[in-house]
């Protein structure tokens, strides 16, 4: 065994060991059918025992707890979080990834010394990058920035801002140009979220969950030492703050997915030894099981070509959108043990298949179709980097 791989195995078992006995006792009960500031407040305890414990920001620079380790390393211990079932820190995924990387590569001292710490501290971030007629087509954003003297005032709309009611500060593109190519007059912005004419109304999804916000832009004024980089830089750095978790959130969903199988089995009526008596069920359930290993060995060959430093072109899309289509096929099989109406609820820790209520989580998997890049951007983005199809234009 390298020293490599013995280091890696040694990083496991201490992370495995943390997590045996710093998980949460009952946590997902805890969380169901739940309010907001009880969400909030466990978010906020979790985030501080990760932090503390070094698992929050192992993909931080060196200096910071945790930080400077390798993706093989990263890898390590996001599949033990997905292993022992951990909580998901759904509240702090854009300051952790998106805000904080974004941050130490395009931040002035002055803003990472301000931010960085606070985000540790538990500061909330939300992303403001898409808006209603600029999703897919992230480049024809239209909020408006003109600069008056030292600060910028913003007028426009953002939607699709996962938790932005209940963040402190939002990553916001914005034009400062309309008289060139429409990336280049994209400007990216740091906006404290309390500041005045910003108003935040949470969107009520089927499920009954408000995971996401719109976000209304009325003269807001935002100091220019909260521009990051220069005018017309946006588009550039916001490829920084969408390449910032690298693939480790789908390695960490698969993962979970995986892990999963006994709690449909058990909804399913599996026996004490796992089996299904109805061979119809059974049969679904075997079909169900050889896409999730499918997509785990995608995600793994696609971790590993990164891990060696490889360019793993539209291999990405093609794993998101296979994982949308087993999540759906996962959570519909599970429907069949609830077929009974959804059971309305505030807030769930779930991420489209953990949370128990199978009609919940069905409803919540049609998301990922979405989030990320819709199906049929994805489709297009293989189609032209995977199989170098020509794109048709229409009249």
């Amino acid at each position: 065994m390298s020293d490599d791989v013995r280091q890696l195995e040694q990083l496991r078992m201490q992370t495995r060991a943390w997590l045996e006995v710093n998980i949460p006792q009952d946590w997902r009960a805890a969380m169901t059918d739940t309010q907001d500031q009880a969400f909030l407040q466990f978010q906020r305890n979790w985030m501080q025992s990760l932090v503390s414990a070094g698992l929050a920001t192992s993909h931080w620079h060196v200096g910071w707890p945790g930080g400077g380790r390798s993706l093989a390393e990263q890898i390590v211990i996001v599949e033990e979080l997905a292993r022992a079932d951990a909580p998901r820190l759904i509240l702090y995924f854009i300051s952790l990834y998106h805000a904080a990387m974004t941050l130490m590569e395009w931040g002035t001292p002055e803003q990472k010394n301000k931010h960085l710490p606070a985000i540790l501290a538990g500061e909330v971030w939300c992303q403001g990058f898409s808006e209603p007629n600029a999703g897919s087509d992230l480049a024809s954003l239209k909020t408006r920035a003109v600069r008056d003297g030292d600060h910028y005032i913003v007028d426009g709309q953002k939607i699709w801002s996962t938790l932005g009611q209940h963040a402190d500060y939002c990553l916001l593109l914005v034009r400062t140009d309309a008289s060139g190519p429409k990336q280049a007059g994209i400007t990216f912005l740091l906006m404290d979220m309390r500041s005045k004419g910003v108003e935040v109304r949470p969107i009520r999804q089927i499920t009954g969950d408000e995971e996401f916000a719109e976000i209304f832009l009325t003269g807001v004024r935002i100091p220019v030492a909260n521009r990051l980089g220069e005018e017309g830089q946006g588009w550039r750095i916001a490829q920084t703050t969408l390449n910032s978790e690298r693939g480790l959130t789908i390695l960490e969903l698969s993962e979970r997915l995986s892990h999963s199988r006994w709690r449909l089995l058990e909804a399913l009526g599996a026996g004490a030894d796992g089996q299904l008596a109805d061979d119809q069920l059974r049969r679904e359930a075997v079909d169900v099981f050889i896409q999730i290993d499918a997509l785990s060995a995608m995600v793994k060959d696609m971790m590993g070509r990164l891990v060696e430093g490889l360019d793993v072109g539209g291999t990405a899309s093609m794993v998101k959108l296979f994982y949308a289509q087993v999540l759906r096929s996962f959570t519909a099989l599970g429907l069949r043990s609830q077929p009974a109406a959804l059971q309305q609820q505030p807030f769930t820790l779930g991420g489209g298949h953990e949370t128990g209520n199978w009609s919940f989580d069905y409803m919540n998997s049609f998301m990922w179709t979405i989030a990320g890049g819709s199906n049929e951007i994805q489709r297009n983005i293989i189609s032209e980097r995977v199989l170098a199809m020509p794109r048709e234009k229409y009249a």
